[in-house]
């Protein structure tokens, strides 16, 4: 049925075959990884060598947010263009026996790509929804239902109590129809955690090389680094960072590999790969001795030069590596200060590929493809940065943010409040660790940003979502 009311809008006047022509995408989502993880970012003794070859041979951009602190809203937002207000999920981060998923009648970049021809696949974590009783085991709550003829990952964060690994097959029953559990508890099968990395890799890399001939559209949404952080053997010791390091170079040396696979089936040249993490490092842990997750100390991931991490409202946990490549289209060594966000990738991939965007929702993002071709670009960034409930609580504009609510994995907020009557206002492109508060200095600016976040926050209010109707 979803398929029929998709087809209704994205199939008018197109053919369903994609033309050769096609680039290809592989789209790669870190898990908590911050700014500061990476040797081109400064990262002193973290080595992430495939990852600047990337971003030499294309756009790095300097400024790319994602719109929430958090994973599911975060994946909801990359997969759809829309603020996670939309999602009608309630939170964030939704829990195995969570009733809510992504509703089937969200549009998701696989959607969009499979109903010209793409073959479509993800690997690794997805987040979005559990079968459960609650829901009465609906397979819709998982990736086939959502535009992905296959998968392999786990259902939730490696280190939920009932976290599986899970594999997509025809006559699969468990736990819905269509997929079977290769392990139940991946938080307690070490050996399983270790190999969440090389598994998405190895079955990334078999998808294009069966695939190579046809466009495609592979989605690899690695665990790591997230906490727990595991490694396989072959990468512990690794790093003179310590376990994080070890996990970092992993993840490196893994999408050299994918790269590789590209280049040896010379179908490089015309593959967008976009990467990019859910949201800043989980820093809550970075002061603590044990926790569920061991001896943290040392784990964490850098936000650097950015305050706080994930779980926040401030630019650690909003503003994540963000790197776009297209060797046939998009000239090298580009450092693209104008600020974006992954809710510009699916109107931009559908730009490209010639999708149309759907006309019944909002679609928050923007087409960025005349920023990717050096071209003017003169949509503005007006961003909103979401909290727990999935409500606007700051709003970048220009190179002010104007926070009206703020949250944190520190337990004094660095010493400063906000609320709609006494919002807080950092220049960000001049204050990057949001130190110096200007709302008194510029109360026409606090004016405008107030009410474009109100206005806002209506319009996601009174247009709904799917879990309404």
């Amino acid at each position: 049925m979803k398929f029929v009311i998709c087809l209704a809008f994205l199939m008018a006047g197109h053919n369903v075959k994609a033309q050769k022509k096609s680039p290809n995408v592989v789209m790669i989502f870190l898990d908590d990884s911050g700014y500061g993880d990476y040797e081109h970012n400064g990262n002193p003794t973290i080595k992430t060598p495939n990852l600047s070859t990337l971003k030499d041979s294309g756009i790095n951009f300097t400024q790319f947010y994602v719109p929430t602190a958090a994973c599911t809203a975060s994946r909801y937002s990359l997969l759809t263009g829309r603020y996670p207000g939309r999602s009608g999920l309630g939170s964030w981060v939704i829990n195995p026996k969570t009733k809510q998923y992504i509703h089937p009648k969200e549009i998701t970049i696989a959607e969009g790509l499979k109903s010209i021809g793409y073959k479509t696949a993800m690997f690794g974590k997805w987040h979005l929804g559990t079968p459960n009783k609650a829901n009465n085991f609906t397979p819709d709550a998982l990736p086939l239902a959502h535009g992905f003829d296959s998968w392999i990952g786990t259902n939730v964060s490696h280190d939920y109590e009932n976290s599986m690994l899970i594999k997509s097959q025809k006559n699969g029953n468990k736990p819905a129809v269509g997929y079977e559990v290769i392990s139940d508890s991946v938080r307690h099968h070490q050996k399983v955690a270790e190999s969440l990395t090389g598994i998405c890799t190895k079955e990334a890399i078999r998808f294009i090389e069966k695939n190579h001939k046809s466009p495609f559209f592979a989605y690899v949404a690695y665990n790591m680094p997230h906490l727990g952080l595991w490694v396989s053997d072959k990468f512990k010791g690794h790093s003179r960072r310590g376990t994080l390091g070890d996990v970092m170079e992993e993840l490196d040396f893994s999408i050299g590999e994918i790269l590789k696979t590209l280049e040896r089936k010379h179908i490089r040249e015309n593959t967008i790969v976009i990467i990019s993490s859910d949201n800043g490092p989980w820093i809550k842990f970075e002061t603590e001795t044990k926790s569920k997750y061991g001896d943290t100390r040392l784990q964490v991931g850098y936000a650097t030069p950015f305050r706080d991490g994930k779980g926040s409202t401030w630019e650690g946990g909003h503003r994540v590596l963000g790197m776009i490549s297209w060797p046939a289209k998009i000239k090298k060594h580009h450092n693209e200060q104008v600020p974006v966000s992954t809710l510009d990738i699916l109107p931009t991939i559908f730009s490209i590929t010639g999708v149309p965007l759907p006309k019944d929702r909002t679609i928050d993002g923007r087409d960025i493809t005349p920023l990717l071709f050096g071209k003017k670009f003169v949509k503005p960034f007006n961003f909103l940065y979401n909290y727990t409930r999935n409500n606007p609580s700051a709003i970048r504009q220009g190179p002010w943010k104007l926070h009206i609510r703020i949250g944190s994995q520190t337990k004094n907020n660095y010493g400063f409040t906000a609320s709609k009557d006494k919002p807080l206002l950092f220049q960000v492109e001049q204050d990057l660790g949001e130190r110096i508060n200007v709302a008194d200095k510029n109360p026409l600016i606090v004016d405008k940003l107030l009410n474009e976040l109100e206005n806002k926050e209506s319009q996601i209010k009174e247009e709904g979502t799917f879990w309404d109707n």
